[in-house]
């Protein structure tokens, strides 16, 4: 199993048709505040963090570490994603050894609806799979979320398996770069 650290991060901007994938700059704090505080983006993730606690915690530049992309329209921060390990110890595994590759991301509202989150986590899926030929991916979602459920299908993750974790039914697939080339 690769470190995710020693590639999670590309050498340049990823860019799209209308969007940069990039590190965070200090001109994101605000972002990644209203991010975490917004009440719809914590819907599904455990409800939105007090502002006034984030104003404190976040620092000058926030998410600058491997495995995390801003997503960038325009010049501004419109969201997240991240590549991160699957910790060992959650239920939803590919592996014996665990610790796939784990895709996640987080959008402001007024970005939901446009096409960002599947235009921006094909390309951190395809730079992946250029980084990691041979990782598969994996994602998790409540199944209560009925528009991750369908990016997560939009994307080409199939399910693995549905499990109870944070008092809520989770969804949990799979995405591998060799079947998408097949």
């Amino acid at each position: 199993m690769t470190d995710l650290g020693s590639v999670a991060r590309p050498p340049a901007p990823i860019a799209t048709e209308r969007l940069v994938l990039r590190e965070s700059q200090a001109r994101d704090r605000a972002a990644f505040i209203e991010l975490f505080a917004s009440p719809e983006v914590g819907t599904y993730i455990g409800g939105p963090r007090p502002r006034h606690e984030l104003e404190r915690a976040v620092p000058e530049v926030p998410g600058r570490r491997p495995g995390l992309f801003v997503v960038d329209l325009d010049g501004a921060m419109i969201g997240m994603i991240t590549l991160d390990r699957r910790d060992a110890e959650r239920p939803g595994h590919v592996r014996p050894d665990a610790g796939e590759a784990e895709l996640g991301y987080m959008f402001l509202p007024q970005a939901w609806g446009c096409g960002y989150a599947a235009e921006a986590c094909t390309a951190a899926l395809d730079w992946f799979a250029d980084a990691l030929p041979s990782e598969p991916v994996v994602l998790s979602t409540q199944t209560a979320n009925v528009r991750a459920m369908r990016l997560a299908a939009k994307l080409g993750f199939t399910e693995r398996e549905r499990f109870e974790e944070y008092g809520a039914e989770q969804w949990f697939g799979v995405w591998s770069p060799l079947a998408e080339a097949d």
